[in-house]
C-alpha cells in the first residue's frame, strides 16, 4: 500500500476495554477485521511528549508480589489527543498496537482461503476519518470486479497456558501430509450452516481433498489436532520448548478465548497498623536507636513522639522490631482490601483528600433498616486503579487462587510496567450485621441447598480445563463461603435496583464484596460507578444513601428477589450433579449484571438465601422491611 494511503488507526476502543474485553493478547472482532493486541513490547510511547505514570503505591507492590520485582510503573495506554482535528497527524500514530489474526482470510464471494501473506488479499484504509472501514479485499477475485470483502478465516486453535496459532487448514484437509499436486495448494472454505454446530468443509482446489471441521470438536476432536507448537502470538514468538499441550478449537468472539486477569484497589490513606508502620518508616532516623525502655520517656522529650499518641509503647516498639527486621506486613500486602475494609468502617471516617472522600449520616442507619444495615457511608469522591497483569485462554482465573489457571505473560521478557486505568467516581459502602450474618451462616451451612452449591463448587473445580493443582485435589480449597454467597447475592439485588433510580446503567456500576469469616471477620458491600468517563460522576448514587431512597431502594431490592418472571423454573433451580454452574435461584432476569459489574461472573448467586422464596429458614431475611 502506498504510504499516503495506509493510516494506522483501525478502530478504537475504551480505556476500560483494555482492562475486561480487549487487552494484551486478546482477540478483537472490528467491524471488517479481526486483530490481535501486540505484547507490551510494542507498546510505543516515544511520541508522548511526557509519559505518564498512575500512582497507587499499594497496587504496584501487589503488582511486584505477583509477577516480579522488575514492575517499576503503572502506565495508561499510549493516546494523544488530535485525531479529531488532524486524523492523519501524529496523534494518529500512537495507540494500542495491533496484528491481523487470525492470518487466514476468506473472500466473501468465492469462498477462496488463503494467508495474507500470500498475497491474494489486499488491504485498503484510505479514509483517515473512518478508520472502521479498513479491510482486506479479494482483489483478483474470480466472481465479481467489485474488490469483495475477505473476513478473517474464524477458526483458532488455543490452550489453557495461553497459546494461540491459526489452524492448521492445508495439513488439515491433507489429513496431516502434504498436498500431492503442490507445495501451496489454493482451498476452499465452504460453509454449509445448519444448527447441530459448525458445518463448515475445506476443500483443496488442487487434488479436490475435503474435509469437514465438525471432525476436531469437542472432546474426540482432541485426538485428530496436532499438539501445541508454544505460540506466543501476542508477543511474535514460540516458547522455548514445545507446549506439547491439548489444543482446543476456537471461534473467533468466543467468550473462553481470552479472560483478564487484574488487580484493583481503591486509593485509601493508611489505617490502624498501616498508619503506625508508614510513621515509623517515616521517622526512622529518630527511632532508629530506640529501644523499648526509653519509649515511655522519649514520649516526654522527643517531639516526633507527637504523632505516636494514639499507639501503646508496646505496639510502638512492635512497630519499630518489624522495621528493623525488614518484615512487612504480609496481610496488608496479599490483601489488598484489608485497608479498604478499615477506612470504610473505622468509627471516625479520615479526612476528605482528592482521592477519598467519606461521610456518614451524624442520625445513624435509618431506623426502619437497623435490623439490616449496621451502617451506611456515603463515598463522595473515590478513586479505582486497576493493572492487567496477565491473562489466561478456555479458564477464567480464580481471584482467590492464582494457581488454579496459568497466566500467559504479557512481556518477552521480564516487565518493567504493566498496563492500568484509574477510574474516579461515587459509591455506597454499606455494613451489615455480624450477629445477623453469623446466626444465618449456622442455619444454612448444612442444609441441603447448601450443600448442593458446595458439592457443585467441587464439580466446577474438577471439570475445568486446566489442571494445575499441586498435590492431591480438594474440591473445596478456596470455597467463597455462605457470608459471600449471600452478600454477593444482596449487592446483585441493590444494583439493580439502584440503576433504576439514580441514572446510571447497571453496567457503569461495580461491586467490591468485603466478606470474611473468622476473629478479623468483614460483611460489607460497596457499590460505585465503574466507568465515570462514560456518563460522569453526578452525585446520584450517592443521594441514595439518605434515609428516605434508601429505605425505597432496599424494599425494592427485597421485594424484586422474591418473584422472576422465569419462575418457578428459576426459583427452583439448584446446581445438582451433575451441573457445575455455580448459581441457584438467579438468572438474566432477576439477578445477572454485566461483567464489568460482577466481580466473580455471576456466580455465587442464588435468591433462596436473601428471601423466603423457598423455605423460610434459608433466608437471610425471613420478614422484609
Amino acid at each position: 500500500m502506498p504510504p499516503a494511503r495506509h493510516f494506522r488507526r483501525v478502530g478504537a476502543v475504551r480505556p476500560s476495554h483494555l482492562m475486561f474485553t480487549a487487552g494484551v493478547g486478546s482477540l478483537v472482532d472490528l467491524p471488517n477485521l479481526s486483530v490481535l493486541v501486540r505484547g507490551l513490547d510494542d507498546w510505543d510511547y516515544s511520541a508522548i511528549p511526557e509519559r505518564e505514570e498512575i500512582k497507587e503505591p499499594r497496587l504496584l507492590e501487589k503488582v511486584r508480589r505477583t509477577i516480579g520485582r522488575s514492575v517499576e510503573q503503572l502506565r495508561p495506554a499510549p493516546w494523544l489527543s488530535g485525531t479529531d482535528q488532524d486524523p492523519t497527524g501524529p496523534a494518529a500514530r500512537v495507540g494500542v498496537p495491533v496484528v491481523p489474526f487470525p492470518s487466514w482470510l476468506r473472500c466473501t464471494a468465492c469462498d477462496e482461503l488463503a494467508p495474507i501473506e500470500s498475497r491474494i488479499f489486499g488491504f485498503e484504509n484510505a479514509k483517515p476519518r473512518k478508520p472502521h472501514e479498513a479491510r482486506f479485499f479479494h482483489a483478483a477475485c474470480p466472481r465479481t470486479r467489485r474488490k469483495p470483502l475477505a473476513v478473517a478465516a474464524r477458526f483458532v486453535l488455543a490452550c489453557t497456558a495461553g497459546h494461540l496459532d491459526d489452524f492448521p487448514y492445508p495439513q488439515f484437509v491433507h489429513l496431516g501430509g502434504a498436498c500431492p499436486k503442490a507445495s501451496h495448494p489454493r482451498l476452499r472454505m465452504e460453509d454449509r450452516g445448519g444448527n447441530l454446530g459448525a458445518n463448515v468443509r475445506i476443500l483443496c482446489l488442487n487434488c479436490r481433498a475435503n474435509r469437514n471441521l465438525r471432525e476436531v470438536f469437542g472432546d474426540r476432536g482432541i485426538e485428530k489436532l496436532p499438539r501445541c507448537r508454544g505460540r506466543r502470538a501476542h508477543l511474535g514468538d514460540f516458547e522455548s520448548e514445545p507446549c506439547g499441550a491439548d489444543l482446543r478449537v476456537l471461534v473467533v468472539g468466543a467468550s473462553n478465548q481470552w479472560f483478564a486477569q487484574t488487580l484493583s484497589a481503591l486509593a485509601v490513606p493508611p489505617s490502624g497498623a498501616s498508619e503506625l508502620a508508614a510513621r515509623v518508616e517515616r521517622h526512622w532516623d529518630s527511632l532508629e536507636q530506640f529501644e523499648e525502655s526509653v519509649i515511655s520517656f522519649a514520649r516526654k522529650v522527643v517531639p516526633i513522639m507527637r504523632e505516636f499518641e494514639q499507639w501503646s509503647d508496646a505496639e510502638i516498639w512492635a512497630a519499630i522490631q518489624r522495621h528493623r527486621a525488614g518484615i512487612k506486613d504480609d496481610d496488608e500486602e496479599s490483601d489488598l482490601r484489608k485497608r479498604e475494609w478499615e477506612i470504610f468502617s473505622a468509627g471516625q471516617l479520615p479526612e476528605p483528600t482528592g482521592d477519598l472522600a467519606l461521610r456518614r449520616d451524624p442520625n445513624g442507619v435509618p431506623g426502619r433498616l437497623k435490623d439490616i444495615y449496621a451502617d451506611v457511608v456515603q463515598a463522595e469522591r473515590l478513586r479505582e486503579v486497576r493493572a492487567l497483569v496477565g491473562f489466561t485462554r478456555l479458564d477464567a482465573p480464580d481471584p482467590n487462587d492464582p494457581d488454579l489457571v496459568k497466566s500467559a505473560p504479557l512481556t518477552r521478557s521480564a516487565p518493567e510496567w504493566v498496563p492500568a486505568t484509574e477510574v474516579r467516581g461515587e459509591g455506597i459502602f454499606l455494613r451489615f450485621s455480624e450477629e445477623l450474618l453469623t446466626g444465618w451462616i449456622r442455619r444454612v451451612e448444612r442444609s441441603s441447598a447448601m450443600i448442593e452449591h458446595r458439592e457443585a463448587y467441587g464439580r466446577f473445580r474438577r471439570n475445568r480445563y486446566s489442571n494445575r493443582i499441586a498435590g492431591p485435589f480438594d474440591p473445596m480449597r478456596n470455597w467463597p463461603g455462605e457470608r459471600y454467597i449471600a452478600l454477593h447475592t444482596l449487592s446483585h439485588l441493590l444494583i439493580r435496583a439502584i440503576s433504576l433510580e439514580c441514572g446510571y446503567s447497571s453496567a457503569s456500576l461495580s461491586e467490591r464484596i468485603y466478606a470474611k469469616d473468622g476473629p478479623e471477620s468483614r460483611a460489607g458491600i460497596l457499590i460505585y460507578t465503574a466507568v465515570p468517563d462514560a456518563e460522569g460522576t453526578l452525585g446520584g448514587l450517592v443521594s441514595l444513601a439518605e434515609e428516605e431512597p434508601l429505605i425505597r431502594i432496599t424494599r425494592r431490592a427485597l421485594g424484586d428477589a422474591l418473584h422472576c418472571s422465569s419462575d418457578p423454573l428459576c426459583a427452583e433451580r439448584l446446581p445438582q450433579e451433575p451441573a457445575d454452574f455455580l448459581h441457584g435461584a438467579a438468572c438474566h432476569v432477576c439477578l445477572f449484571v454485566s461483567e464489568t459489574t460482577c466481580e466473580r461472573g455471576n456466580r455465587f448467586l442464588d435468591r433462596r438465601f436473601v428471601v423466603p422464596i423457598d423455605d423460610p429458614e434459608l433466608a437471610l431475611f425471613p420478614e422484609l422491611p
